[in-house]
């Protein structure tokens, strides 16, 4: 189940950039699970991790192997997430590494790892080893839609976007492919995203654009508060195109990017498991942006909220509920007005005085759905984006390893 609509854009070839993928049984077989990407030399990367204090093996091996080489390799698989191995999946994945880098002689620090799937279970190396040749001989330019399939879970459809931007020194193409369904509350980055351009961007300020992109975007999304162990966002741009020059360049090229990972990270939302509402939360007039993170996150993570949402059913009690247990300090409730789709249902800490059942039922039933809170503080604001909750998200979590 998913809401809105699911066509995968066409996606440009990236100069410098080569995608492959295998069926190699990790997952489940029949299906693609293993997925390599190929960097041309002097491209550099730029990545974000997970927060998680127990981030998978493939997270921290990739972690080190930025800080002593120039990726070339991106490494991708389903079905294992490599996480709470231990050592022995430090290990692991440092062998697959070391099997791809084989192959495509270059040094294992040159590939990078990524996982994602069941936590707890040992990687499956001899069936990523055994996959290899095939996600190689696989590689091609045009191998995005493929492998956006390739790096699913529990989702039910690909996920990409695309744009390019024109540049003081010529046109440049920005391409993204993300995963994510369900353990979604992503701090620092989503489950896995992977993103190109053949735009030349310094390796400072390619990190820098991506921190600030990551913060609106897929920091801004929640599915069921949870952080997953393996979420990670890379960014690779190959300098085979034009290059930022100056300060307009930069602002046109942050402003794509922002686009892109947001276009990533609704999709995430509007495929979560079990989602039937697609949910924005606008919070304004608060002091700071965090005291209006903290309030859009109170409301998102509602599971009381979340299933009102699902059920088409205009409770408004429990937005207010959400709102009070919000860690803001002396807030004044008297000042607090809430909007459903621009309909008003409580002000001056209560009801509306012309708010309807029936006006908020219609805009409940609504498959995309805007909440305005209005906290009467400062001039500060914050958007979120989250799902409903559904009986198929517990059904689809409840059966994951059935």
């Amino acid at each position: 189940m998913a809401t809105g609509e699911a066509r995968f854009p066409e996606m440009p070839e990236i100069a410098g950039i080569r995608l492959g993928t295998a069926m190699a049984g990790i997952k489940r077989p029949g299906q693609r699970d293993l997925v390599v990407i190929e960097i041309c030399e002097g491209a550099h990367a730029a990545a974000t991790f997970t927060r998680n204090a127990f981030r998978a093996a493939p997270v921290r091996v990739a972690q080190q192997h930025l800080t002593v080489a120039t990726p070339r390799y991106l490494l991708i698989n389903t079905g294992n997430a490599n996480a709470g191995n231990g050592e022995a999946g430090i290990a692991a994945a440092r062998d697959c590494c070391a099997a791809l880098a084989e192959r495509v002689e270059v040094l294992p620090e040159s590939v990078l790892p990524y996982s994602t799937g069941v936590i707890g279970e040992p990687l499956p190396v001899e069936r990523i080893r055994g996959g290899l040749d095939g996600a190689l001989s696989a590689l091609n330019a045009s191998g995005w839609s493929a492998a956006a399939e390739g790096i699913l879970t529990t989702d039910t459809r690909p996920k990409g976007a695309t744009t390019q931007v024109a540049l003081s020194s010529g046109t440049v193409t920005l391409n993204g492919i993300a995963k994510g369904a369900g353990m979604i509350r992503p701090n620092m980055a989503t489950m896995l995203a992977f993103l190109a351009t053949d735009a030349a961007i310094e390796p400072v300020r390619l990190q820098q654009l991506l921190r600030e992109g990551v913060e609106h975007s897929f920091n801004r999304i929640t599915i069921d508060s949870d952080t997953s162990t393996n979420d990670a966002c890379t960014l690779v741009a190959t300098g085979c195109g034009s290059a930022l020059l100056n300060e307009e360049d930069i602002a046109a090229f942050r402003d794509a990017l922002i686009k892109v990972l947001q276009t990533l990270a609704h999709a995430i939302v509007r495929d979560g498991e079990g989602a039937t509402k697609f949910v924005t939360i606008d919070v304004e007039q608060a002091r700071s942006e965090e005291e209006a993170l903290e309030v859009a996150f109170s409301v998102a993570h509602s599971p009381l909220v979340k299933t009102a949402l699902y059920a088409s059913d205009a409770n408004w009690g429990r937005l207010l509920m959400a709102v009070g247990k919000a860690p803001v300090e002396q807030l004044d409730v008297e000042r607090i007005g809430i909007d459903l789709n621009g309909v008003t249902i409580a002000e001056k800490g209560g009801r509306a005085a012309d708010y309807t059942e029936e006006a908020g039922a219609t805009e409940m039933a609504k498959e995309d759905i805007v909440i305005t809170i209005r906290l009467g503080r400062g001039n500060q604001k914050a958007r979120v984006w989250t799902s409903d909750l559904s009986h198929d998200y517990v059904s689809i979590n409840a059966d994951y390893r059935s």
